[in-house]
């Protein structure tokens, strides 16, 4: 047996142990085998790393820290991730599955966003007002919130990360950042990189835990004064639960059940492309998955004629091999949740036109057959339950009121897709859609300029792009009496 890699939290500018010296383990999903040893953090952990991050942010060198200066601190980071992009995204593979060349690429990629926030960090002002009394010059200035709690799920998670984490320190917010129980490696490594770009002790620390008492510790403490949540409906009602004892702001990124919609004058090649590469990219662990096919009813057979051949020739395996174009589900969870939904799916009269099994090729391992299901009837119960991997649910539709009202009906509303030659429909498409992102002719494309977020069930508020800064600030207003004249006697009324 193999010996595990072994990891510290990092706070406080150290490298620590749980105080209590629990650990959990860690399984490589391609293998099914534990390879990393993670510390369990108690709520004593999570109330020494929120306490430093305090420190950092009131007392220490980070406090007095100009905007232009915090963009510098940014830049090194940016390019110490981009030198190390390679040993990050082995490590996320082994710890998640992903697979690598995904994995290389957004690892180098979030240079970008540390880039950009870098620049963003001397770029937040306040506003002057022609305010209605005389005398009084006013004006507002916007300034760090405190401690951040950042708190990301396994998969995405350097990009997560980078999205939270980069406008927050941009701010001059101080952050303390937990990361998943089931893939933690990746943060820890993210962190190295941290202590190597120069950041002063407390501004970034980083916990690894369950989310009772780590999650719920760091969501809690009275310290903290702004949460991010990235994950699942279930956990984010208990960060808003634990919200309640510190009053802090709250936005939450909750995944979705994404429709993609494919109307009859569509270059079918390319829409084609664009529904594999969204519900059968990153193993359909993407919470933007276009997990929702509609097709209008003239092109749906040639589409799926298409799809399925393409979905036939999947080559599933080692994530860290080359050929591989499709790797494992993260947790057994998952694949045990999958053949339920699946199964019962059938039950309820879908058919599955490919895949629906694990491939009895691959013996050990989290596998699962990319797997297309025609459904029947909007109201079956996969059609809005996310399933986080590689299953797609596929509709026709006869109209675009139709392919509209069946998009909208769902709980979620995080990302769509709309492919169709018509530009004039595409809009209004988009704009009827109730989601937080809509590409047309397109699909999972990022972008630090560009907004990221959810409406209704998907949760609520925006990362990525120049009014992720603001809301990692709160304004003050500060009023200036101009005048050379005393102030009038409160009790002589004029």
């Amino acid at each position: 047996m193999t010996s595990l890699t072994r990891y510290q939290m990092y706070i406080d500018g150290e490298w620590v142990d749980a105080q209590d010296g629990k650990t959990f383990e860690s399984l490589n999903p391609a293998t099914g085998e534990m390879w990393a040893e993670i510390p369990e953090a108690t709520a004593g952990d999570v109330d020494r790393a929120v306490k430093a991050a305090h420190r950092a942010f009131s007392e220490g060198p980070w406090a007095s820290t100009t905007a232009t200066e915090r963009g510098r601190y940014l830049r090194k980071l940016a390019d110490l991730l981009a030198d190390r992009s390679e040993s990050l995204g082995r490590t996320e593979t082994i710890d998640t599955g992903k697979m690598l060349k995904e994995t290389l690429w957004q690892a180098k990629y979030i240079s970008e966003f540390f880039h950009y926030f870098a620049g963003c960090a001397d770029k937040v002002h306040g506003d002057t007002m022609p305010i209605d009394k005389p005398d009084l010059c006013v004006f507002t200035m916007r300034e760090p919130l405190g401690v951040v709690a950042a708190v990301v799920p396994w998969n995405s998670q350097l990009f997560l990360v980078a999205v939270k984490i980069g406008p927050a320190l941009a701010a001059g917010n101080t952050v303390v950042l937990k990361a998943s129980e089931h893939a933690s490696a990746a943060m820890l490594e993210f962190g190295k990189v941290i202590e190597e770009a120069g950041f002063p002790p407390g501004v970034v620390n980083i916990v690894t835990g369950h989310g009772d008492p780590c999650g719920k510790a760091v969501t809690s403490h009275p310290l903290v004064q702004r949460i991010s949540f990235t994950g699942g409906p279930g956990a984010a009602r208990q960060v808003l639960y634990n919200s309640a004892e510190n009053f802090a702001e709250v936005s939450l990124e909750l995944g979705g059940k994404s429709p993609f919609m494919v109307f009859e004058d569509a270059d079918v090649e390319s829409a084609v492309n664009g529904s594999i590469a969204g519900i059968f990219g990153a193993t359909g662990q993407s919470c933007v998955a276009g997990s929702r096919l509609y097709l209008q009813e003239s092109v749906a057979d040639e589409f799926l004629d298409r799809m399925v051949g393409l979905a036939k020739d999947i080559r599933i395996g080692d994530p860290l091999a080359d050929e591989t174009q499709m790797g494992p589900l993260c947790t057994a969870g998952q694949l045990e949740r999958i053949e339920a939904e699946v199964a019962h799916a059938q039950e309820e009269g879908g058919t599955v036109l490919h895949g629906g099994k694990r491939p009895a090729s691959l013996n050990r391992g989290l596998f699962y057959e990319p797997t297309i299901i025609e459904c029947p009837d909007q109201s079956m119960r996969i059609v809005d339950t996310e399933l986080f991997g590689p299953v797609l649910s596929v509709l026709r539709f006869k109209d675009e009121d139709e392919v509209i009202r069946l998009a909208n009906d769902t709980t979620h509303g995080l990302a769509a897709g709309i492919f169709t030659r018509d530009g004039a429909k595409s809009l209004r498409v988009a704009k009827a859609t109730r989601a937080g992102i809509v590409w047309v002719n397109t699909y999972r494309v990022v972008s630090p300029i560009a907004e990221f977020g959810g409406y209704k069930g998907s949760g609520y508020g925006r990362e990525s792009g120049f009014q992720a800064i603001y809301d990692y600030t709160r304004p003050k207003t500060v009023w200036i009496n101009t005048s050379s004249e005393p102030m009038a006697n409160p009790f002589v009324m004029r």
